[in-house]
């Protein structure tokens, strides 16, 4: 058996505190990252995505937007009402079916979409790409696990509402 020093063995209390110190840290650079892009570029963290994925896929419906930057339907009007209205996207009615809504850019949408930094989950999605396969599926299995302790799967909250402050 070998030895191990005082050091290599934590009390479980110092690994809850640990888990529960790095959960606090991931919602606070959340929250500092949407604090900038308001201050800086006047949008809101779901605004940004919605002008990105714009960018990158052309006009699209509501629905299409939504399945992008993965929330509900009825959270992207807000978000498409709130891009309107500070003139970075346009609704456009089809001519065919006047029912049929896309969404597109202005140019100053386009410009915001080119030079805001890359949306926060951007930066997660390039780091998770740098692991190793068996390194994913790690942190899959454990953020599972953490959403089934607090039966996130069968709440009903829309995390990606703009006015939605996560407690520090």
């Amino acid at each position: 058996m070998s030895e191990q020093s005082d050091n290599d063995i934590r009390p479980p209390h110092d690994s809850i505190r640990e888990i529960i110190y790095l959960i606090r840290r991931l919602m606070q650079a959340g929250s500092l990252y949407t604090k900038e892009l308001n201050k800086k570029y006047n949008v809101s963290a779901p605004q940004l995505n919605s002008l990105v994925a714009l960018s990158e896929n052309g006009p699209l419906s509501p629905s299409q937007i939504a399945k992008y930057i993965m929330v509900k339907s009825s959270t992207v009007t807000g978000v498409i009402d709130r891009l309107e209205q500070k003139g970075l996207v346009r609704r456009v009615r089809s001519s065919r079916d006047r029912r049929v809504i896309t969404i597109e850019l202005t140019d100053e949408g386009a410009q915001l979409a080119l030079h805001a930094p890359p949306p926060i989950q951007q930066k997660i999605v390039d780091g998770l790409k740098r692991l190793l396969p068996a390194q994913q599926e790690q942190i899959e299995r454990n953020l599972s696990m953490l959403v089934h302790m607090l039966d996130a799967g069968e709440m009903d909250l829309d995390l990606s509402n703009e006015d939605f402050q996560p407690p520090l």
